[in-house]
C-alpha cells in the first residue's frame, strides 16, 4: 500500500511486509548465506558452511564436489541432536593439512567428520568445547575448555590436558589480539607444529587487568556482572608464549615483552614457528621467528610508523619458498611486498591477504574505494585481477580452485562461484538469503575537493515537485567499516527504510574510513571526530548543492557505536548544521574504551592527555542546543553503558534537556533481535517530532 499526498501533508511509505521484522528473522540477512570456505589441496572439493532456509539459524556443513558438481550434507545440527530449544548450528570448524578431518564444537560437544560419507562422531571430550583445530597429520584434536588447553585422538581416545590454568585468571589456548592478523579474523590462541607433536600456546592472565561491574537494574536480584576491560591508559593483558610438547615439556619463547606486550599473530609453517608482536604505541611491528629447540627468537621483518602500523590479515606469512610477505605504505599507496620489496602498483591498496597456497598469493586490494577486488601474486607471473565487475569481492584458492564470493548491488547473500583451472565454467554455489521486503533508491556521489564517496537514499514515493525533504546523515566514519561501497548489504536497507519514513538519507565516508589508503586513514590521528565531523558537514552541502530538493533547515544525524559519538557530537559542535539527534552506544569518554583501539590514534591518555579532552563529549555537553536521544544496552561490553549514563548526568548538570533510551539484557547491536522494530520506529517518532514532521502514519 502506498499512499501519497502533497508538501508536508505527504505520509511516508507503508511496507505490508516489515523490513525491521526480517531483520530479526534473518539475522540482517546473514542466514542461509555459504561461508568459510576451505578448499582440499587437489581442489576437487569445497567445504562450507550454510543453513537450509533464509530464517534457518542453525548453519549446516557441505561438501561441493567439483567431478559431479553435486552438494552433500556432512554434519546438521538437527540429525545430530533432534529437536532443541533456541537451536545454534555449526558455528566454526578446522581441518587437518589434507582436509582428511574435521573438527567442530557443536552444543558444547567434539565432533569430527570425514569426506569418506561416514556419519560424524562425537568424541568424549571435556565440556564446553570451544576453538577446536586437527593437528596437520590429522592424528589429533586440541581444543580449549574452560581456560585449559587440551588434546584428544581423532578416534576419541587419551584426551589430556597439555595446558592447565595456574591461577584464577590465566587462560591457556587464548590471545584475544590475534583476531587483527588472521585471515578469517578469529582469535586463536594454540597452533600446530607441521608434524603434530608439538603446540605453540598462548597464556593470557588478566590478573593485572582493571575488573568492571556491569550491572541489569531491571534484575535487583542478579549480582553484577565482573568484566576485565583493558581501557586506555590502563594495565593490558600479560599475554606469553610457550611450546608444549604431549608429555607436559614446557619451553617459554623469549622477546621483550615490557616493550612489545601486544601479541597480534602467530603461525606455525615448514620453515618453523612465527610471532608477531607490536608495542604499547603501536608504531612498531616485529615478525618474530621462533627457535622450536630452545624458545629463542630472532627478528625477521620490523616495520615502523610516526603514527601507527596498520595490522593487515593474513600478514606477515612465508611462502613454501620462504619469501616473507609484509605491507609498505609508500608515497600513499598501501603496497603488498614480498622480501621487502613492493609488488603492487601505485594507488592498488591492500586490504588483506587471503590465503598462500605455496607460492602463489590471493588478496584483497582496492583502486576505486567503493569496489575491492580479488588479486593474485606469483613470481615470474606478477599480479594479476581475478574479479570483474563493481562489488566487493573475497575468496579462497587452493588447488587450482578459486572460491569466489562477491557482495554487489543485488543485495544481501551475495553470490558465490567456484572456478576450477582447466575447465571452463563457473559452479555456483547457491545461497538462501531472503529476497529484502524493501528495494533501494540510491544517488551515488562524488563530493567536493577530497572526492567524498557518498549516496543519497531517497523514498519511493520521492517527487521532485514535492516540498523540500527533511534530511538523515547516516555514517559510520570510524577506521572499522565503510558505508558506502559497491555491496548494498543490510545496513544500506536500514538506511532505505528510513528513506521511506520521509527523509532523503545521506550515507559518506570521510577521513578515517578504509579503502583509500595509509594518508587518508591516519588524518585522523590525533583527533578522532574533527575531520570526520567535517566530511559529514562538506558531504551535506556539497549534496544539497547538486541535489536542490533537500530541506538544510531540518537536517537529523543517527548513529551506533562510533557513528553514535558523531551524532551526539555534531549536535553540540554544530548546531547551526545539525538540529537532531539519535546517538546509540557512544564513546562520550575517550578513556572508557579499549586500550588497543584508542590508544592507536589518540596515543597513551597520559602522555597526550590534551588529544582526549578535545574528543571528550562530557565536557561539551553544556553547549547542547537541539533535541539529542541517546540510547544504550545495559548489558553492552563493548562500550560500556557508563558512557551514555555519564553524558546524561553531564547535560543534566547542565541544565540541557535530552532523552535517554536504556535497553536491559541488550547488548552493542541491538539490530536483528527482538526489540529491532520498535527501536527504528522509536527513532523515527523522535526524529520526525525534532524536525517538525508529521508524526502519523510511519510505516
Amino acid at each position: 500500500m502506498r499512499v501519497k499526498l502533497s508538501g508536508e501533508g505527504k505520509l511516508p511509505y507503508v511496507s505490508t511486509t516489515s523490513l525491521p521484522a526480517q531483520l530479526v528473522r534473518t539475522a540482517c540477512f546473514t542466514r542461509g548465506v555459504p561461508g568459510h570456505f576451505t578448499v582440499t589441496p587437489d581442489g576437487a572439493t569445497v567445504l562450507f558452511l550454510r543453513g537450509r532456509t533464509g530464517d534457518d539459524p542453525a548453519p549446516c556443513l557441505w561438501a561441493l564436489d567439483l567431478n559431479s558438481g553435486t552438494e552433500r550434507l556432512l554434519a546438521d545440527r538437527a540429525r545430530l541432536l533432534g529437536a532443541v530449544p533456541r537451536p545454534r548450528g555449526i558455528e566454526h570448524y578446522a581441518t587437518d593439512r589434507a582436509v582428511g578431518r574435521v573438527a567442530f564444537a557443536l552444543a558444547g560437544a567434539l565432533w569430527t567428520v570425514g569426506l569418506d560419507g561416514r556419519d560424524p562422531v562425537r568424541l568424549s571430550a571435556r565440556r564446553p568445547v570451544s576453538d577446536p583445530c586437527p593437528d596437520p597429520t590429522g592424528r589429533y584434536v586440541a581444543y580449549v575448555c574452560r581456560g585449559t588447553l587440551r588434546v584428544i585422538g581423532t578416534d576419541g581416545t587419551e584426551d589430556r590436558t597439555i595446558a592447565e590454568p595456574d591461577a584464577d585468571d590465566v587462560e591457556f589456548g587464548v590471545a584475544a589480539h590475534t583476531a587483527v592478523t588472521a585471515s578469517d579474523g578469529r582469535a586463536r590462541g594454540h597452533w600446530w607444529s607441521p608434524d603434530g607433536t608439538v603446540l605453540l600456546v598462548a597464556r593470557t592472565d588478566a590478573a593485572r587487568v582493571r575488573r568492571w561491574h556491569l550491572a541489569d537494574p531491571s534484575a535487583p536480584g542478579t549480582a553484577p556482572r565482573t568484566l576485565r576491560y583493558a581501557a586506555a591508559g590502563t594495565p593490558n593483558l600479560d599475554v606469553s608464549l610457550q611450546l608444549a610438547t604431549s608429555d607436559g615439556t614446557f619451553t617459554p619463547v623469549h622477546w621483550d615483552r615490557d616493550r612489545f606486550e601486544y601479541l597480534v599473530g602467530a603461525d606455525w609453517d615448514e620453515r618453523g614457528p612465527l610471532a608477531v608482536v607490536q608495542s604499547r604505541d603501536q608504531r612498531t611491528v616485529r615478525l618474530l621467528g621462533i627457535d622450536p629447540a630452545d624458545g629463542r627468537t630472532t627478528v625477521l621483518h620490523e616495520q615502523r610508523d610516526a603514527r601507527w602500523v596498520q595490522l593487515i590479515p593474513g600478514l606477515p606469512a612465508r611462502t613454501s619458498c620462504g619469501a616473507l610477505l609484509a605491507h609498505a605504505d609508500r608515497h600513499g599507496t598501501r603496497h603488498l611486498t614480498v622480501d621487502g620489496t613492493p609488488v603492487t602498483p601505485v594507488g592498488l591498496h591492500l586490504r588483506a591477504v587471503l590465503g598462500v597456497d605455496g607460492n602463489d598469493v590471493l588478496f584483497a586490494a582496492s583502486d576505486e574505494p567503493t569496489e575491492t577486488h580479488l588479486w593474485s601474486w606469483r613470481r615470474g607471473s606478477g599480479v594479476r585481477r581475478l574479479s570483474s565487475g563493481a562489488g566487493v569481492h573475497s575468496g579462497v584458492a587452493r588447488g587450482g580452485t578459486l572460491v569466489r564470493v562477491t557482495q554487489d548491488r543485488n543485495g544481501p547473500g551475495g553470490r558465490t562461484v567456484v572456478l576450477r583451472d582447466g575447465r571452463s565454467g563457473a559452479v555456483p554455489l547457491a545461497s538462501h538469503a531472503e529476497r529484502p521486503t524493501l528495494d533501494l533508491h540510491v544517488t551515488p556521489f562524488v563530493l567536493g575537493p577530497t572526492e567524498l564517496r557518498a549516496r543519497l537514499h531517497l523514498p519511493s514515493w520521492y517527487d521532485p515537485d514535492d516540498a523540500p525533504v527533511p534530511v538523515l546523515l547516516d555514517p559510520y566514519g570510524g577506521a572499522a567499516r565503510q558505508r558506502v561501497t559497491a555491496a548494498h548489504d543490510w545496513r544500506s536497507l536500514v538506511s532505505q527504510w528510513f528513506a521511506e519514513q520521509g527523509f532523503a538519507v545521506l550515507v559518506a565516508d570521510g577521513r578515517g574510513t578504509p579503502g583509500r589508503g595509509p594518508d587518508w586513514e591516519r588524518a585522523v590521528h590525533g583527533d578522532l571526530f574533527g575531520p570526520v565531523l567535517d566530511d559529514q558537514v562538506t558531504a551535506l552541502h556539497e549534496t544539497a548543492r547538486r541535489h536542490p530538493g533537500l530541506d538544510l533547515g531540518r537536517v537529523g544525524i543517527r548513529g551506533w557505536s562510533f557513528s553514535g559519538s558523531l551524532a551526539a557530537l555534531a549536535v553540540l559542535r554544530r548546531p547551526d548544521v545539525f538540529h537532531a539527534a539519535v546517538a546509540g552506544a557512544g564513546v562520550t569518554d575517550q578513556r572508557l574504551y579499549h586500550a588497543h583501539w584508542r590508544e592507536r590514534f589518540l596515543g597513551h591518555p597520559d602522555v597526550f592527555p590534551e588529544r582526549y579532552a578535545a574528543c571528550d563529549l562530557l565536557r561539551e555537553a553544556p553547549r547542547l542546543t537541539r533535541p539529542l536521544l541517546l540510547i544504550h544496552g545495559l548489558a553492552d561490553t563493548n562500550v560500556l553503558p557508563a558512557n551514555t549514563l555519564r553524558l546524561s548526568d553531564a547535560l543534566l548538570a547542565a541544565g540541557r534537556p535530552h532523552e535517554v533510551l536504556l535497553l536491559p539484557a541488550t547488548g552493542h547491536q541491538p539490530l536483528g533481535t527482538t526489540l529491532t522494530e520498535n527501536l527504528l520506529r522509536h527513532q523515527v517518532l523522535f526524529l520526525r517530532r525534532s524536525l517538525g514532521m508529521p508524526t502519523v502514519g510511519t510505516g
